[in-house]
C-alpha cells in the first residue's frame, strides 16, 4: 500500500487534492482540518524550526539548500516528524494513507529522505492567486528561516512563495513524484484526476470544484504588484505575465 504525500506552498490548491484522496478511501488522519490539513500541527511545526537551523541565507533570495540535501538529518527532527505521523505510520499497513500539511514543504529534502518510497504529489498555482490570502507560512521567519524582512504584506508573502519554490526543486527527485498545477486540475479535472490516477494506481473520487477560484488576482479589488523576482518561475509553470 502507498503512502502519500501533498506538498505545495499554502494556498497553492493542496486542500482540493487532499479532498480528492479523503474521497477515495486514502487515510489522511485522525483529525482533519476544514482545509484538509493533518491536525494537530504543532510536531511538524517545530520539525520546521529544527530543519531551519541549518538553511543559511546569503542574502537577497539567496538561500544555501545543498547542505540541506547532503548533510545528516537533525535526531530532533527525525523524533518530532514521526511523532506528527504516528497516526499514520500506525495505521493498518494494509491501506492506502497519507497526510496533508502546506509545512511539510518547508522541510521537503529531509522528508524525501526519511520516506523515499512515499508518492509525492507537488501543487503549485500562480503565485498572485497564492499570495492573495494569509497563510501561516507567510513570514518565514515564524519557523525559524532567515530572510530580507519587509513591511509589504504581499512582498512577504512572495518572498515566502519563492523560497518555498526554490526549496523544491533543489530538492533531489524521488522515485515517485508528480507535479500538478492548480489551474489544470479546476478547469482540466478528469484529465488531471486520470494522470493522478495512474501515478497512485487507485481509483479516485471526484469532488466539486470552482472554475472561480483561477485567475482571481485579475479580480481583487486592489492591484497585485509585478514582482521581478517571480517571473522566471511563472514563465517555467506556464503562467502568463499579462492578463
Amino acid at each position: 500500500m502507498s503512502l502519500i504525500t501533498v506538498v505545495g506552498r499554502g494556498h497553492s490548491g493542496t486542500r482540493a487534492i487532499s479532498h480528492t484522496l479523503y474521497a477515495s478511501g486514502v487515510f489522511m488522519g485522525n483529525t482533519l482540518n476544514r482545509s484538509g490539513d493533518k491536525v494537530p500541527p504543532g510536531a511538524m511545526y517545530e520539525a520546521c524550526r529544527v530543519f531551519a537551523r541549518s538553511v543559511r541565507w546569503e542574502g537577497g533570495l539567496l538561500w544555501n539548500f545543498p547542505e540541506l540535501v547532503a548533510g545528516d538529518i537533525d535526531p530532533e527532527f527525525d523524533t518530532l516528524v514521526h511523532e506528527y505521523l504516528a497516526d499514520i505510520t500506525g495505521y493498518d499497513a494494509s491501506t492506502h494513507k497519507g497526510w496533508k500539511l502546506p509545512e511539510t514543504t518547508l522541510v521537503l529534502p529531509w522528508i524525501t529522505r526519511m520516506f523515499p518510497e512515499a508518492k509525492y504529489i507537488f501543487l503549485v498555482r500562480d503565485p498572485r492567486d497564492s499570495i492573495l490570502a494569509a497563510h501561516g507560512t507567510d513570514d518565514l521567519s515564524r519557523f525559524g528561516v532567515p530572510y530580507g524582512e519587509t513591511e509589504e504584506l504581499l512582498e512577504r508573502r512572495a518572498i515566502s512563495w519563492r523560497y518555498q519554490y526554490d526549496l523544491v526543486r533543489a530538492t533531489p527527485r524521488p522515485e515517485h513524484w508528480i507535479e500538478v498545477r492548480f489551474e489544470d486540475f479546476i478547469l482540466q479535472q478528469e484529465r488531471e484526476l486520470q494522470r493522478l490516477e495512474e501515478f497512485l494506481d487507485i481509483p479516485l473520487g471526484r469532488i466539486v470544484v470552482r472554475p472561480e477560484s483561477v485567475g482571481r488576482w485579475q479580480r481583487a479589488s486592489e492591484p497585485v504588484p509585478d514582482f521581478p523576482f517571480l517571473r522566471d518561475v511563472m514563465e517555467d509553470c506556464g503562467y502568463s505575465l499579462v492578463p
